[in-house]
């Protein structure tokens, strides 16, 4: 009998020791007299980030979750070598109860993979792995095709860039494809750096093969024979996995002068990223590939024309790559088959915030926010009201309450001041500050905008200001206009992305909670209970049950009062507002409150 033991290697489960588990599984099966033959793997991420490490028994399709290395005897005992299932180690449904498979699992049930496809099946360190699983399958195609055919298939898939632009795939490689001016080069786009998203990280650790596969298809259509991976300098797992992976395929031939064994040739190098979130942007990325400032210019004359070295160039994000090999094996029609109209395929998630259960989803796109939050991420935490979700990373905006049932799309999110970006997705409860959230990510563009261009550099820091007075007190009416035109300004003027969209944030929060800047500015009130300068918080005594959670929490000892069922008090002017008191609280007794009279 044989089994396989996948145990998850991503960058959250090594922080809780899968590679110790792993090794665990191995010495003790080395040294156990059975007649079961055992394979243990190290995978990429699983996407269940907040429950690992996971482990995965094959064939049994049994998966545990927070595995620890006093576990893994009692798995090798009860079930590689007997079957049966340690219930412990199981995930509890909705319902309460333990399910065996991922498929049983309301994570990962309703999910439908495509570009994850591989992740946590396969060893990233092993080309044959990736190959055992349909890896290069699509790069030999390719070999027999002709630039036209494969680029027709790309154009047929409706596939378009999953970045954030959204633009059409085929018709970037066909204007390179087009054009007679060599050298052409490929690249990859890795240099993800949106707050709460890993997406492309986690294809780049867990399935590197399946990028470097994409890249050699692209360069086989626009006749191109050098490429870069420009890789987020603090990725340093995916770094070392694709510098691996691509070592292995030029050993077995799959890439380097010969490709396959025919007379085409592509050579493949990482380019560690310049440490600047404006490095995402096409040209500053190129800029920083060059060894120059990573600083953007116009893009009146376009990459594909003009971009590494002056020459021909197409610049695609990771997870566009990854979904390049399936395209060309199964054909641009089957791909089309998923999504929308004018958004075709799946689209790779990072769930986090305020949600049960976070981490990384696939889902075809038109799937709506209600069922990426409440089916698959099972709701907010602790049941509270949703209020919103931020998509889109730093520049996308916040989408309300009231259209949870809207589908996410390039298009539609588009329509309702949001976008899709690269597939951020931040879930906050009513105790989220949206003018605060408008604060957090100008303050964050602010300082990572590369200061090249005076609407975005001025613009951005006059708006954070603004924002920042409007949370800590001194707001006034005519304040809310302003940052209207300095969205229009920025919109307008800016000279990259990074400027033209940064008003995202703050132009949704207007739109759809401007009571909430309303309460901070006429009424000295923060709603949410987030803006310490405009908050106090109080216990309600018919609420209260005297359990004492809020005194244990609070760090400044300003809560009085003993004994059960008697109301705590809160000493307003020694509270630092830090809000432990409330999160403490079971019984929502603890209550936000303006601090005028304090």
């Amino acid at each position: 009998m044989s089994k396989t033991v996948l145990v998850c290697c991503g960058t959250g489960c090594l922080a809780n020791g899968s590679k110790k588990v792993a090794g665990a599984f191995r010495q003790l099966l080395a040294g156990t007299d059975h007649q079961v033959e055992c394979v243990v793997k190290e995978t990429g991420c699983n996407g269940f980030c907040e429950n690992g490490p996971l482990v995965q028994i094959l064939p049994d399709d049994i998966t545990y979750y927070k595995v620890q290395v006093q576990d893994v005897g009692e798995i090798v005992e009860k079930t590689i070598l007997a079957g049966a299932p340690v219930e412990r180690l199981l995930y509890k449904n909705d319902a309460g109860q333990r399910v065996r498979s991922q498929q049983e699992n309301p994570f990962y049930a309703p999910q439908m993979k495509v570009a994850l496809r591989n992740i946590g099946k396969i060893e990233p360190s092993s080309v044959e792995d990736y190959m055992a699983h349909g890896g290069y399958r699509a790069l030999k195609k390719a070999l027999t095709m002709t630039g036209e055919e494969i680029v027709r298939e790309l154009e047929a898939s409706g596939l378009r860039g999953r970045g954030g632009a959204g633009f059409p795939t085929g018709t970037k490689w066909r204007s390179a494809m087009e054009l007679e001016r060599f050298p052409k080069y490929v690249a990859c786009n890795g240099d993800e750096g949106d707050p709460g998203a890993f997406m492309d990280r986690s294809i780049l650790e867990g399935d590197p093969h399946s990028v470097l596969e994409g890249m050699a298809i692209c360069a086989l259509a626009i006749r191109a024979e050098e490429g870069f991976l420009y890789i987020r300098d603090e990725y340093g797992l995916a770094v070392h996995n694709v510098q691996e992976a691509i070592a292995q395929a030029e050993a077995r031939g799959i890439l380097g002068e010969h490709i396959l064994g025919s007379d085409r040739r592509l050579k493949l190098s990482v380019v560690r990223g310049g440490g600047a979130f404006v490095c995402g942007e096409s040209t500053a990325l190129m800029a920083s590939v060059e060894g120059r400032v990573g600083e953007p210019r116009a893009k009146y004359i376009r990459s594909v024309q003009r971009g590494l070295w002056d020459c021909p160039t197409v610049l695609n994000n990771v997870e566009t790559l990854a979904n390049v090999p399936v395209i060309l094996e199964h054909g641009g029609a089957e791909f089309a088959k998923l999504g929308t109209e004018r958004s075709k395929g799946t689209k790779v998630f990072a769930l986090v915030g305020k949600v049960k259960r976070t981490g990384l989803v696939e889902v075809p796109m038109g799937a709506t926010l209600r069922h990426l939050i409440y089916d698959i991420g099972g709701g907010v935490k602790g049941n509270r009201p949703f209020k919103a979700v931020q998509t889109g990373g730093p520049s996308g905006g916040c989408i309300p309450a009231d259209m949870l049932d809207l589908p996410v799309d390039f298009d539609t999110l588009k329509a309702r001041g949001a976008m899709m970006g690269s597939g951020g997705m931040i879930v906050m409860d009513d105790r989220s500050c949206m003018v605060e959230v408008a604060r957090y990510y100008i303050k964050f563009l602010s300082e990572e905008s590369c200061g090249k261009c005076t609407p975005c550099r001025e613009g951005l820091r006059h708006m954070l200001a603004i924002l920042t007075d409007i949370c800590e007190g001194r707001g006034q009416e005519s304040d809310l206009e302003l940052l209207e035109q300095l969205c229009d300004t920025l919109e307008d003027a800016s000279l990259c992305a990074l400027g033209k969209s940064a008003p995202n944030p703050v132009r949704t929060t207007l739109k759809y909670f401007r009571d909430e800047y309303e309460a901070h500015i006429k009424e000295h009130r923060c709603p949410a209970g987030v803006c310490t300068a405009l908050t106090r918080f109080v216990i309600n005594p018919d609420k209260c049950v005297g359990c004492g959670a809020c005194q244990r929490a609070c760090p400044a000892g300003v809560i009085s009062g003993s004994g059960k069922k008697v109301p705590r008090v809160i000493d307003n002017t020694r509270c630092i507002v830090c809000g432990s008191c409330r999160e403490a609280c079971r019984f929502d007794a603890v209550e936000a409150k303006g601090r005028a009279g304090l």
